[in-house]
């Protein structure tokens, strides 16, 4: 049987062949993505074993600074990628979902020159159902002086100057798409080999697609204009086919079936609660990777109010955003509805 040539090339030849094109590169960012990846490899290994391993599945007694219970695998995740991390001489400041504050080098390490700002594990409510799962991240470059430590400062920065972004799948197969700002492309874990290999070159998402993800549970929350997008794309007005509502509730999973097939994922704000009048979603750690990677593919990416989420700068490390993101001609239908922002 003849092996495509792309399935022969691992992820860390494929960062080192793109360092070799930099004559200006450190190798600092392919260090990085290297103890990156080695994190993301252990969590699948919990991941795959988690209905036999009574301490992984369930929740903990204990609620995240997000208010959710923390799920024993989201605690797990977050301390694998917290002590790679910020032990591995390359980053100067850590963001995560599960810490009120940032994450700090640990006294006696070196300091570097990246940020990362990551949601370890998302869609964690879907774990004990066998959902699939995942872990999404940005990387930023400093700000402050170098050899310091690195500050809030460092890891608020807009999603345009995002030097990388990606996200991990825990599903059928572990998937890591990465963009660093020219493309994305896709890798699957070879367990037998315990490397991710490139099986996605040059990903690009169709202009157009019939798949929308929402959670409809919340509709009669929604505003008019909200409801009004969702009923014009269920129409059959004009002999046209209505699009398919599809949502698993993990945006990494909603997120990368829509790159692949084509299609819109929104998760707009609603008055359900008045705990999250903007959004839910955060701007930092999920909703900027993905419209870095969005539109790096042929997508678009924006609030419920049409602004590019990759121009928004946030003022906090948790702040919450809404989001519209997937294919162009989708997202730009769904602009034709949009509220104007209050």
């Amino acid at each position: 049987m003849s092996v495509h040539p792309t399935q022969t090339l691992s992820l860390s030849q494929y960062l080192i062949e793109e360092q070799l094109k930099l004559p200006q590169a450190t190798g600092d960012f392919t260090a990085l993505m290297s103890h990156l990846v080695y994190a993301a490899k252990i969590v699948s290994r919990e991941v795959r074993k988690a209905g036999l391993l009574e301490n992984i599945l369930g929740a903990t007694e204990t609620v995240n600074v997000q208010g959710e219970t923390q799920m024993k695998l989201d605690e797990y995740a977050d301390k694998v990628f917290n002590h790679t991390l910020t032990r591995c001489g390359h980053l100067c400041i850590l963001g995560s979902e599960e810490h009120e504050e940032t994450v700090p080098v640990p006294s006696g390490y070196k300091i570097g020159k990246y940020t990362i700002a990551i949601d370890p594990l998302d869609g964690s409510s879907n774990i004990d159902a066998n959902v699939s799962i995942g872990t999404i991240f940005s990387v930023h470059l400093r700000k402050t002086p170098g050899g310091t430590p690195g500050s809030l400062e460092d890891l608020l920065q807009p999603g345009s100057k995002q030097r990388a972004a990606g996200y991990v799948l825990y599903g059928s197969s572990t998937m890591l798409v990465l963009c660093t700002g020219k493309g994305v492309s896709g890798f699957t874990l070879d367990p037998s080999c315990g490397e991710f290999i490139l099986s996605h070159p040059d990903m690009q998402m169709p202009e157009t697609g019939g798949i929308y993800s929402i959670n409809e549970g919340n509709y009669n929350y929604w505003s008019d204009e909200v409801k009004n997008y969702i009923r014009d794309i269920k129409s059959i007005e004009g002999g046209r086919k209505p699009q398919s509502g599809r949502y698993i509730g993990s945006l990494v999973a909603d997120f990368h079936r829509n790159l692949l097939k084509g299609g819109i994922f929104l998760y707009p704000n609603d008055t359900k609660s008045t705990k999250y009048p903007n959004g839910k979603l955060r701007l930092l750690y999920e909703a900027a990777p993905m419209a870095f990677i969005a539109e790096q593919v042929g997508g678009m990416a924006v609030t419920v109010y049409g602004e590019r989420i990759l121009d928004l700068t946030p003022k906090e490390l948790h702040e919450r955003t809404t989001l519209v993101v997937g294919s162009k001609k989708e997202v730009e239908h769904f602009l034709k509805f949009a509220p104007k922002k209050p």
